[in-house]
């Protein structure tokens, strides 16, 4: 089994700054991709950002030029800084990985249990 434990998530005023962290452990031959996505109150689940073990980003529209996704193989660990916040940034964020246990097993979709972030004055 691959868990998938996030940290950082907090209270932060309009225009600060988070950074979340999640860490994917068990038993683990590769992890294809890695990211986050978020949950409002109310609204359905939504891609904020992921990144490739190559490297390749992706970002949601709503958090560009603000997100920034990075990854450290060595660790299976994926970072998300999140900066110039916005209440409509808050959100259960989750993280997702795309892992398999043996190079003959097929990927699979991990989640973590979420870490909760408000953004509000």
């Amino acid at each position: 089994q691959v868990q998938l434990v996030e940290s950082g998530g907090g209270f932060v005023q309009p225009g600060g700054s988070l950074r979340l962290s999640c860490a994917a452990s068990g038993v683990i031959f590769s992890i294809n991709a890695m990211g986050w996505y978020r949950q409002a109150l109310g609204k359905q689940r939504e891609l904020v950002s992921t990144i490739m073990n190559c490297g390749t980003t992706n970002y949601a529209d709503s958090v560009k030029g603000r997100f920034t996704i990075s990854r450290d193989n060595a660790k299976n660990t994926v970072y998300l800084e999140m900066s110039s916040l916005k209440p409509e940034d808050t959100a259960v964020y989750y993280c997702n990985a795309r892992a398999r246990r043996t190079p003959l097993r097929p990927y699979s979709e991990h989640w973590g249990q979420g870490t909760q972030v408000t953004v509000s004055s």
